[in-house]
């Protein structure tokens, strides 16, 4: 087994001779024998180990355990704690899902601290052929139907799996035959039933039906990797050749806009496949992507959200911004001559400075607001002027006003200024009134 660990690790390139790595231990016999192959490959390691507080006791056993097997091996160890139910209550997680992010951001955290180049976990075959049917029944789509990988990013460390090419019986043989001691990893229980059953129950129908299936399964997630592989080169290509930046009119501080025109969409094929795929990055699940190629031929004003972003169709693109909050544009006024150029950034405007009453404020419109464009007669909706500039759903939440303290509008902030507040022969006072922020964030 030796041989073929090593022999492993030296065809996929996952542990790195000559630097510490950090190994993954639960003090469960997989880690524990990972731990052993790697001491006996002369692996140089550190431990860390995640105390969970899942099972009161039980769980500072675990903890003593690896503490004494990292001293055994001579191996530098890190613990943390937490109580992962209050955190996944916190963050309204799943306990799976919360000790996941808890493990990983320590993982991640330890590897930039003190220079560790990856991360090792005892994930083995039986485990990916476990992950392949929860993905493939939880719909995830071809990314999901490799199993698990041999090495991966998370957290932005790097991820291997040193034990992938072995099934959990010869892991477990490989225990017994050097008499390791182990704890009972419990945690298996808590995180996730639905893998408990498969492998307590799906994949012994399936050994007693098909007894090659281990094996099958392994060349199948192998073909399958392969083939993912090809695909997802295909959709970064069409990514990178669909998605552009949205040339926004703003000078406000606003979230950079991407979007794809919805001629490039309505020529995909098969439509809503690609098209999930294009939007995973922007978080579009299945249900919204359906939504999103149902209203394509509708057109503009629809908005979509997703935990990450919002997406809107407006006229012939369909856009996304990230969710984050507004920031306010940060205003300068001075006196000053009118240059003999106007502006046509939109970052600054010259108002007479004698017809304004009281103090200025910033302020974000809304619906009713009026005002009267530079050049115009009349008063015109602030709602109005929008749409005629041309501005799709997401930039009308970010635009600013800055008004006096009688409620009358100055300046549409990057957009239009007020006529009432023209320079004119008469006037005695030019107050010049700019934008010192960045033109996106």
């Amino acid at each position: 087994m030796l041989d073929r660990f090593t022999a492993y690790n030296q065809q996929q390139h996952l542990l790195p001779t000559g630097r510490e790595v950090l190994l993954a231990v639960s003090g469960g016999r997989d880690s524990v024998a990972m731990a052993h192959l790697c001491h006996r490959a002369g692996v140089h390691f550190a431990v860390a180990h995640y105390n969970f507080g899942l099972r009161p006791g039980d769980c500072d056993h675990d903890e003593a355990f690896v503490a004494r097997l990292a001293k055994e091996y001579g191996a530098r160890l890190h613990v943390e704690r937490h109580d992962t139910r209050a955190y996944a209550a916190d963050h309204h997680l799943g306990i799976e899902e919360a000790a996941r992010e808890l493990r990983y951001r320590f993982f991640s955290r330890l590897c930039r601290e003190h220079g560790y180049p990856c991360v090792a976990t005892a994930h083995h075959r039986d485990d990916s052929i476990e992950t392949f049917f929860l993905n493939l029944f939880r719909g995830t789509g071809i990314e999901g139907l490799h199993g698990i990988k041999s090495e991966a990013e998370v957290e932005g460390v790097r991820v291997v799996r040193p034990l992938l090419c072995f099934s959990r019986a010869e892991i477990d043989g490989y225990v017994s035959e050097h008499n390791l001691p182990y704890v009972e990893d419990h945690t298996n229980s808590e995180f996730c039933a639905r893998r408990n059953r498969l492998r307590l129950q799906l994949m012994p129908l399936l050994r007693e039906l098909y007894p090659s299936v281990d094996t099958t399964m392994e060349g199948n997630l192998r073909r399958l990797g392969e083939a993912g592989e090809v695909y997802r080169m295909y959709i970064e290509g069409l990514r990178a050749q669909l998605v552009q930046d949205y040339p926004s009119m703003l000078a406000t501080p606003h979230p950079m806009l991407t979007g794809i025109r919805t001629a490039d969409l309505e020529k995909l094929e098969p439509r809503r496949t690609l098209l999930f795929e294009l939007l995973r990055g922007f978080g579009a699940n299945a249900a919204m992507v359906d939504d999103l190629s149902e209203a394509l031929p509708r057109g503009s004003g629809q908005l979509f959200l997703t935990p990450s972003h919002r997406l809107t169709l407006h006229r012939d693109w369909l856009l996304a911004a990230p969710r984050q909050d507004i920031s306010m544009p940060q205003i300068e006024m001075s006196e000053a001559t009118l240059p003999d150029r106007p502006d046509r950034s939109g970052r600054e405007v010259y108002i007479d400075a004698d017809k304004l009453q009281g103090r200025l404020r910033l302020r974000l419109w809304k619906r009713g607001d009026k005002f009267q464009p530079f050049g115009m007669k009349g008063s015109r909706l602030v709602s109005d002027f929008l749409t005629e500039q041309g501005l799709c759903r997401l930039e009308k939440e970010w635009v600013w006003l800055l008004e006096e303290e009688g409620g009358r509008v100055v300046w549409v902030v990057g957009l239009r200024a007020d006529e009432r507040f023209r320079v004119t022969n008469l006037t005695k006072r030019v107050m010049k009134i700019s934008l010192a922020v960045p033109e996106s964030v």
